[in-house]
């Protein structure tokens, strides 16, 4: 009976059990819910209704101390996407082994599933990630609603590839400089990030989002997805490819305040999605 249902399935990445899926959704960054939520078609509540464990010889890929399962769930409801969903579902998902050697039982728990329809398969969907299932929680849909809906709007900063460009230009005032860094994004979209020094103030700096410099553009709030573009996407350092000042101070200076806008930002942490990018 197993055969026969696993040939209508698709592979999915693996992902832990059920104790850890609690305590995946309760850890997962920000970040990890962005990037789970940007890589999917679909994100979808299910209830669990069978399991079966597919043979060894079957499950291809399966790293040593897993078992692949095949499951039959029940469509509760499509939080994010628009393809067409019937009321079951079924997908693959690889588990750790418990002590005796055996998966964890998901028969009856409430799922969030990050995943893709498989073209062909009607009722058959593919998860992203290695913790594309997650135990459902009230709190967890709180957290993802915000992310989808921004993900769905109309101005969804771009992609970023890198540093194109940075300058930093002394004032004629002790202490005052202003650095412009030019970002590089998969669209070509124009995105550039100042930074203002005056005597006897606090730092200042800003993002703008756009072909217009506004040197009283604002710094992204931490969790937003202006924060996520750049906080998780920026290099390390500034290239020195990109430091156009030819002066050694002016070029510190620059040095300098891309380094200020990175501890601005703070880090861009991922928890349960670091194996996918492995």
């Amino acid at each position: 009976m197993a055969a026969s249902l696993f040939a209508g399935a698709v592979p999915a990445l693996s992902q832990g059990p059920v104790s850890e899926a609690i305590s995946a959704a309760d850890r997962a960054t920000y970040a990890d819910l962005v990037d789970l939520a940007e890589r999917s078609d679909m994100v979808i509540k299910v209830e669990i209704r069978r399991q079966i464990a597919v043979e060894p010889e079957r499950a291809p890929g399966l790293e040593p101390g897993f078992t692949r399962l095949y499951i039959e769930a029940r469509t509760l409801a499509l939080i994010s996407g628009s393809s067409a969903l019937g009321e079951s579902l079924v997908f693959l998902v690889d588990v750790p082994l418990n002590a005796k050697g055996k998966p964890e039982k998901y028969k009856k728990r409430e799922m969030i599933l990050f995943a893709d329809q498989v073209p062909g398969r009607r009722g058959s969907v593919r998860l992203t990630g290695k913790q594309a299932m997650l135990d459902y929680s009230p709190a967890l849909e709180a957290r993802l609603r915000p992310i989808l809906t921004d993900l769905a709007g109309r101005d969804v900063p771009p992609l970023i590839s890198g540093i194109g460009d940075a300058l930093a230009v002394q004032g004629t005032l002790v202490g005052e400089s202003e650095t412009q860094i030019f970002v590089e994004t998969k669209d070509r979209s124009p995105v550039s990030i100042t930074v203002l020094r005056r005597p006897g103030q606090p730092i200042s700096w800003g993002v703008s989002w756009g072909e217009i410099i506004d040197s009283a553009a604002r710094a992204p709030a931490r969790e937003t997805l202006r924060w996520y573009r750049l906080a998780c996407s920026l290099p390390d350092s500034l290239p020195s490819s990109a430091n156009l000042a030819r002066d050694p101070e002016t070029r510190r200076l620059a040095e300098a305040d891309y380094r200020f806008v990175l501890e601005q930002l703070g880090q861009c942490s991922r928890v349960i999605t670091q194996a996918d990018e492995a």
